[in-house]
């Protein structure tokens, strides 16, 4: 809850990971086994785990997974299906700091684009990340090229969501998402385009690290 906005009631039907997660995860694994190949430290915070899919996919290779979503009904279908799981109602607009502490690793998927404040939504990452830690974030990829090819094959409205409620608010590109992750003090910030050719990609992962 932010200033009397009601950010629980996106909806999930199921606890099962979704189309977006086949194209997203494989990446997400190589870049956790790139800046983690030992077995250290392997606690991990998934900002935005909705219907825990996720993280349950992440704790069966061997992360120890804490998680906040504000959906009810995701954090209901997680409790349901994976009763072992620390996942909790909450959101980036909540001192999540105080309540779990720091991590190595946050994780957020495809949350950011569904965020009214995304400056308290990146300081809230960025706090939640011990000296040194990362943050990895994926958003549905805009550039020039696939803008141009949403407009020309009519599916503009489609894309922008404007009758799903709890939907996309927020389009960003790597120059927009880069800027904001900059401003919140991150450094080391780079961008993979995965899903279909990188000028159509389907999201973008940004790969940031606190110093």
């Amino acid at each position: 809850m932010m200033n009397g906005t009601d950010i629980s009631g996106y909806r999930y039907s199921q606890a099962s990971l979704s189309h977006a997660h086949g194209v997203l995860l494989d990446p997400v694994y190589r870049i956790l086994g790139v800046l983690y190949p030992t077995c250290g430290d392997r606690r991990l915070f998934e900002l935005g785990c909705g219907n825990g899919s996720v993280a349950n996919a992440l704790t069966q290779r061997g992360w120890d997974v804490t998680g906040v979503d504000p959906s009810l009904t995701g954090i209901a279908q997680a409790r349901a299906a994976f009763p072992g799981l620390k996942l909790r109602n909450g959101s980036a607009y909540d001192d999540l700091v105080g309540q779990y502490g720091q991590f190595p690793v946050v994780l957020s998927l495809e949350v950011i684009e569904h965020v009214y404040a995304p400056r308290h939504y990146a300081r809230t990452v960025i706090d939640l990340l011990s000296d040194g830690g990362v943050a990895i974030i994926s958003t549905p990829y805009h550039g020039y090229w696939k803008n141009l090819a949403l407009a020309l094959s009519g599916h503009m409205d489609r894309h922008f969501t404007a009758l799903w409620d709890h939907g996309h608010i927020k389009f960003w590109s790597m120059q927009t998402l880069g800027e904001l992750l900059r401003e919140a003090g991150f450094v080391d910030i780079r961008f993979e385009r995965v899903g279909r050719i990188p000028v159509l990609a389907k999201s973008m992962i940004a790969v940031a690290r606190k110093p």
